[in-house]
């Protein structure tokens, strides 16, 4: 046992000793040869490059002293005794990657420049074991001065810029030697991870840069860099607006951005992304893509579009792939916002069929009749709800309801089934239960809510997929310079609805298509499904919907210089948008071409959950009825059940009408929710008012 130890640990020193050996320390200068990284459609086509080198060596004497501190008291405040490696954090990480937690960060600054070196970043014991060994022998062989200017002349500071001169020139627009000590401080700040601290990625970020910024001047004071006096008068500095490349400009720089994005929540860092030489696959397809901006230009309003917001997004319903999207027309001119993954507009009616999904599980079906005249009053509601332009219909099913966007049959639908329970079915199917404005309250199911359009797509994909829910995601795999497989994407679907409840929901969302409010799309010349919505204070207007193949959310809004949200009133000539107005054209023009590729799928037969009711049930009790409290309705009849039974001799019919039918619906069900409607999809308004969206076609 004594000589097989011995033997082990004069292998490991012989290991050390050669790579000590073998292992040349970096200039800045070959540091500075940076790989760009290349973005690829699923098929290999290039999307863009990230990386651009942007990098101007300067000696330590022209950086300012309080930038030296700043950086030293924000990433390594033993810098100046320490021999280049800290053994605490070696063995933090150590412990860390044992137990399979995320990958640590080195934690001095000869360790970070020695990464920032060595970008493959392969999570190898040969790689780290050199990053160790070079940081012990950079030590060893450079002054500290040296080490700081060369760490300072490679690090990463986000924008693209490498080193400080070019830092200095992307944040503030001036030469380092000019820096002053707020301004050095916000450097030193940002390091950590640009893209947290850089509040031109996000308005968030301001908050975290602020408690970054106090962490690091708190460290140049308590080393005696700083007197209280001084870090109590220093306040974040400003910056400069944030250059867009040219590279991202059009619709596709919202594609490579989203794709950063994703790859910074997979634990790929800013410098890795920029200068790594990475090569990433995404989800996009590149004929798809194009499909999405033709059908925008093609089908979109082309007068009153001042302040015009359009988004879109298509998914792969098998697995959560993003296919296409629409973010905007010019990323460079409006970088950060992304109609399809960041701006929010009120969901209107597309959100009807999460309640129909919940109802049809508790034994509500298709063929149930409640009281589709407007106005009607419920419990709960300071005014009457009302369905677009007045309109009343009398008694209907809900296949009818759901074609003709029958706001008084949905309110009591979700109102019977319980507003939870449409709340929870929303965020089953992909809404995310932080979506602003998300109440379960009796307006919920007129979508009050403002989610985005990616999110909405999503939650449309798990009915194309039979109930299956997936998380959309845009990244495929990412590869290194050299080949090596870096992180592959592991799909990971739910189940989300019963297969038969999706059958319903399909059947009746096809109906909107072959004779509700979505007709225009019947020119896709293919069985879909989907759903217009739009909203009463005409603040958006949406068309969702999907092949079995593919969904598809298409919303238009508007905003102000401001941000706020305002009418799309005028938008190409209309007084009015409703969805199946430019959201059906658009949506329709994009899933002929989209779609014409693949082979033409029919959608499962319906169902018929609850049976289907014969004609001489046309007395039973209507869901006009006055309400009163009971437990949510279910299929065994219990209180405020609605009374379905299957025809006598025979099955339910494969193709009803969808205004034909006949059954009996009990009252207003149980719940007595507070009406909260949201008035923009900044905030909801006053609890009681009158549903603010869902208003019809």
């Amino acid at each position: 046992m004594l000589l097989l130890a011995f033997l082990g640990c004069f292998a490991v020193v012989t290991v050390v000793v050669v790579v000590y050996q073998r292992t040349e320390i970096p200039s800045p200068q070959s540091a500075a040869l940076k790989q760009v990284t290349v973005i690829t459609d699923r098929n290999g086509a290039v999307l863009g490059r990230l990386g651009d080198t942007n990098r101007t060596l300067v000696p330590l004497s022209k950086m300012p002293l309080d930038l030296q501190h700043a950086v030293i008291a924000a990433e390594d405040r033993s810098f100046y005794a320490n021999r280049g490696i800290s053994p605490r954090g070696i063995a933090r990480a150590l412990v860390n990657d044992v137990r399979g937690g995320s990958t640590q960060g080195a934690s001095t600054i000869t360790q970070q420049y020695i990464k920032n070196f060595y970008l493959t970043q392969d999570r190898t014991w040969r790689r780290k074991t050199t990053e160790i060994v070079l940081a012990l022998k950079i030590d060893q062989k450079l002054s500290k001065e040296q080490i700081l200017e060369n760490y300072l002349n490679t690090i990463y500071f986000g924008r693209g810029a490498y080193g400080v001169q070019a830092a200095s020139a992307a944040y503030f627009a001036k030469d380092v030697s000019a820096l002053d000590t707020a301004q050095s401080a916000m450097l030193a700040a940002v390091i950590q991870a640009p893209s947290l601290f850089d509040p031109a990625v996000d308005p968030a970020n301001k908050a975290r840069l602020e408690s970054r910024f106090d962490y690091v001047l708190g460290g140049m004071q308590s080393l005696g860099w700083l007197a209280p006096s001084v870090r109590a008068q220093t306040t974040l500095p400003p910056v400069v607006k944030r250059a867009t490349s040219n590279r991202l400009a059009g619709p596709r720089g919202y594609l490579i951005d989203t794709v950063r994005r994703e790859l910074r929540t997979k634990g790929f860092s800013d410098a890795e992304i920029d200068g790594g030489g990475l090569r990433v696959r995404s989800t996009f397809d590149g004929p798809t893509q194009q499909a999405a901006i033709s059908a925008i230009a093609a089908a979109g309003p082309k007068t009153g579009t001042k302040g015009l917001h359009i988004g879109l997004a298509a998914i792969d319903p098998a697995t959560g792939a993003v296919v296409a999207m629409y973010g905007g027309p010019d990323y460079v001119t409006r970088p950060g916002l992304n109609d399809a993954t960041q701006s929010i507009a009120q969901a209107g009616s597309t959100f009807k069929p999460f309640a129909l999904a919940a109802g049809l599980e508790q034994g509500i079906g298709l063929r149930t009749r409640f009281d589709g005249s407007s106005p009607r009053r419920f419990p709960g509601f300071r005014k009457p709800v009302t369905n677009d332009d007045f309109t009343s219909y009398g008694r209907i099913d809900l296949v009818k309801a759901t074609a003709s966007s029958v706001n008084t049959v949905y309110v009591d639908l979700a109102l019977q089934v319980g507003p939870e329970r449409v709340v929870d079915s929303l965020v089953r199917a992909g809404i995310p239960e932080g979506t602003a404005g998300l109440q379960a309250n009796g307006t919920t199911v007129l979508g009050t809510a403002s989610p985005h359009v990616i999110d909405v797509a999503s939650a449309y994909a798990t009915f194309a997929a039979g109930g299956q829910a997936a998380r959309p995601f845009t990244v495929l795999e990412v590869r290194t310079a050299t080949g090596a497989l870096r992180y592959k994407a592991d799909v990971q679907r739910s189940r989300a609805f019963p297969s038969d409840v999706v059958a319903d929901v399909d059947h009746a969302l096809e109906n909107v298509v072959t004779r509700g409010t979505g007709r225009a799309a019947r020119a896709v010349g293919r069985p879909v499904a989907g759903k217009t919505g739009t909203t009463d204070e005409n603040k958006s207007a949406w068309f969702a919907g999907y092949a079995p193949q593919l969904a598809t959310a298409v919303a238009l809004f508007k905003q102000d210089a401001d941000g706020n949200p305002i009418t799309l009133s005028g938008t190409g000539g209309l007084d009015k948008v409703h969805g199946a107005d430019f959201p059906t054209a658009i949506w329709t023009a994009f899933m002929t071409k989209a779609v014409a590729a693949m082979p033409v799928q029919q959608f499962p037969p319906a169902a018929w959950i609850g049976g289907s009711l014969p004609p001489s049930a046309s007395a039973a009790p209507s869901a006009s009825s006055t309400p009163t409290p009971s437990s949510a309705p279910s299929a065994s009849g219990g209180p405020g059940a609605p009374s379905q039974q299957p025809p006598p001799g025979g099955p339910a019919p494969s193709t009803p009408s969808s205004g034909g039918g006949a059954g009996g619906g009990s009252g207003g069900g149980a719940s007595t929710p507070t009406a909260t409607a949201t008035s923009s999809p900044k905030a909801p308004a006053a609890a009681g008012a009158a549903p603010s969206a869902g208003s019809g076609p």
